[in-house]
């Protein structure tokens, strides 16, 4: 089995292709030890010390560290991840609940911005929500008010150094030249 790595725009974030599929459905982003337990690949990852974050994608799973220097842990990272499918496990436990702060909120906007709120959603999945994965990460609509859409990053865009020029630049831009009435996006 051969893993490739690739960096990604936040220095602290290492994106890791095993090759294969990695996770079917939603991605799941893991920031804390208890809400890894869900799988047991992040679980395994979060055992490696300087593992901060671990976030599973359709075909890669990007680890975030501390400030320990990746010549230290990436090669027990590419052990753990190749264990772990060479063993069979599954990457998400059966009955594994996603246990982040906002896998199950709301979205939340107002009943006459239903329209307009699609294509925000339609614009992110098919313009936004591919280019953030191939750094690393995710971005999940989360609401729209007066004007202002929230966004929340996961994966490597969360706490990366450049995510407020792509949600100003890129994200802001986009919405608000397809979109009339999107004023701003802010992140969550």
């Amino acid at each position: 089995m051969f893993i490739q790595t690739e960096a990604t725009p936040n220095p602290a974030t290492l994106k890791f292709l095993p090759g294969r599929d990695v996770l079917v459905g939603e991605p799941r982003d893991f920031r804390t030890v208890e809400a890894a337990e869900a799988s047991p690949l992040a679980a395994s990852l979060f055992g490696i010390s300087g593992v901060t974050g671990v976030f599973l994608g359709s075909d890669f799973i990007s680890v975030t560290k501390d400030d320990t220097n990746w010549a230290h842990i990436k090669p027990a990272i590419l052990g753990v991840i190749m264990d772990h499918f060479l063993s069979g496990k599954p990457v998400i436990a059966e009955g594994g609940e996603v246990d982040t702060d906002f896998a199950a909120g709301e979205e939340f906007f107002e009943e006459e911005d239903k329209e307009m709120v699609e294509v925000i959603k339609e614009l992110l999945a098919t313009r936004v929500r591919p280019a953030v994965a191939m750094d690393g990460g995710d971005i999940i609509f989360r609401g729209f008010k007066e004007g202002t859409v929230f966004l929340h990053m996961q994966g490597a865009c969360s706490g990366c150094p450049s995510s407020t020029a792509t949600l100003k630049s890129g994200i802001e831009n986009l919405l608000r030249h397809f979109v009339p009435g999107v004023e701003s996006v802010q992140q969550v």
